[in-house]
């Protein structure tokens, strides 16, 4: 078995931004979901009124991921600056948990995982903080990237893209 390879690092162990000026630019995507837990007193609530008393969380959340997206490289170290041509995010209920699911589009040098999995997770921060005065017992289940296409590394998917 073959060691992994870890790209932000220097031969040395440094930490260090990857080199992509050599790159194609090629179209990129990516697909990321948060999964989160609210309890079935904060989902009836948010499922009839769609607020808490900070406002429509839902839609908020849905607007504070695409933002967040946009802003990936201020929040992780080594990611490059994306001209990002697309981004969306939904939420979908399953029982008394709130799916997110945020897709990401560039014509660039590199991925947009991480822009697609920032947007999913600061979605679900943003669910959690509008309603955590309604109740402390919220869980952000689960964060995962869903699939990726383009790029040297060509397509990915999860081995079960369906809720877990």
């Amino acid at each position: 078995m073959t060691e992994p390879s870890f790209a932000h690092l220097s031969e040395s162990g440094q930490a260090c931004m990857v080199d992509v000026g050599d790159k194609p630019r090629s179209v990129r995507t990516a697909r990321a979901e948060a999964r989160i837990a609210v309890g079935k007193p904060i989902a009836d609530r948010l499922r009839d009124t769609g607020a808490i008393g900070k406002g429509n969380v839902v839609e908020t959340a849905r607007i504070a991921g695409i933002m967040a997206a946009k802003r990936t490289s201020n929040l992780i170290p080594m990611c490059h600056p994306l001209l990002l041509d697309h981004v969306a995010v939904t939420a979908d209920w399953e029982g008394d948990v709130l799916r997110i699911e945020s897709s990401v589009r560039c014509a660039g040098v590199t991925g947009v995982e991480m822009e697609a999995l920032t947007a999913a997770s600061v979605a679900a921060l943003t669910v959690y903080d509008m309603c955590k005065s309604a109740g402390k017992g919220i869980v952000i289940e689960s964060l995962r990237l869903l699939e990726k296409t383009g790029g040297k590394s060509g397509d990915w998917k999860a081995y079960s893209t369906e809720s877990h």
